[in-house]
């Protein structure tokens, strides 16, 4: 009877043991490497929501223009968050700022955290390079995220030793405004992790929908044909970028015209998207090169940002 005993304890501690191992990670301390636009609000949301950011870049100039722009930010959002008591905004965007620290060296910073978001140039030898140093340095149970919106997971996955502990966390600019995060799971991304990402996304007030690993995710994947369809209408002479975009606000309910939207997004960086899904797919009819949108951006012309695209702005 004692060895039953025994037995059965060893087998409800193993058991135990097992359950602790597969609890989700609760992120408290979050390292976002890169501290441009999409860096910079990630940073911002999560230190907002009471967690510790440590943002990394490779300067302290980049850092103290990604610190002013989140104080700015915050400025923004606290006037009108608490337009009754300028106090209490005062003390949100301070207590906020506190909790964002700089560095310019990741694997120095990275011991300690629970979460790595990667918010750099969408270059996948870069990523790989840089998530295969900090694999080395970073404790046994953080987990890596990217925030790409174009490139597989699974290959950034591939350069570290923790598949399981690495998905795709992908927010949508303006972050701090934007509600929507794909939360992206490689065939070899672990359900704690996945579930950890989730609530993760959750804690920081936006609305996490799962993608598996394909093309552009879900919404990138919708929008970037409908707008090469869009520009294909025009380049076959069917109807004027200005009549196409009116139809798509008055018949669909589009806030933005795809012309519109692609001169918001950038020429380049939907030439770019497409470039790295022809590339994977040649052919797929959905991922072909545009002649019009090739043109535009050899000459330098990549919508708003630069004054002219498809449009012309003052």
């Amino acid at each position: 009877m004692a060895f039953v005993t025994r037995q059965f304890v060893r087998s409800v501690s193993s058991s135990s043991s097992a359950s602790a191992s597969a609890k989700k990670i609760i992120v408290k301390h979050v390292t976002v490497i890169g501290g441009g636009l999409m860096g910079a609000g990630i940073a911002q949301v999560a230190a907002a929501t009471g967690h510790t950011v440590v943002l990394v870049d490779q300067t302290e100039d980049i850092l103290a223009k990604s610190k002013k722009s989140i104080e700015e930010s915050l400025r923004r959002m606290s006037k009108k968050k608490f337009a009754e008591n300028p106090k209490a905004g005062d003390e949100f965007v301070e207590k906020t700022l506190s909790s964002i620290s700089t560095s310019t060296d990741a694997a120095s910073v990275v011991h300690s955290t629970d979460l790595v978001v990667e918010a750099i140039v969408e270059n996948l030898k870069v990523k790989n390079e840089l998530f295969q140093r900090l694999d080395k340095f970073a404790a046994e149970h953080t987990i890596f995220a990217s925030n790409t919106s174009s490139l597989q997971i699974t290959s950034i996955a591939n350069a570290t030793t923790r598949q399981d502990r690495f998905a795709g966390l992908h927010f949508f600019n303006p972050v701090p405004m934007m509600k929507l995060v794909e939360v992206i799971k490689t065939p070899m991304t672990s359900q704690k992790t996945f579930e950890s990402l989730v609530d993760f996304s959750k804690t920081l007030g936006k609305h996490p929908v799962s993608c598996k690993d394909t093309p552009g995710f879900i919404v990138n994947r919708l929008l970037v044909p409908y707008l090469l369809e869009a520009i294909r209408l025009h380049e076959r002479g069917d109807a004027s970028k200005e009549d196409i975009d009116t139809a798509m606000k008055l018949g669909a309910g589009y806030p933005m015209g795809p012309f519109e939207l692609v001169d918001y997004v950038g020429l380049d960086t939907t030439k770019f998207i497409l470039d790295g899904w022809h590339e994977m797919d040649v052919k797929n009819p959905l991922f072909q090169p545009s002649a019009s949108l090739n043109k535009l951006v050899a000459e330098k012309k990549l919508g708003k940002k630069t004054g002219e695209g498809y449009y012309k702005y003052k």
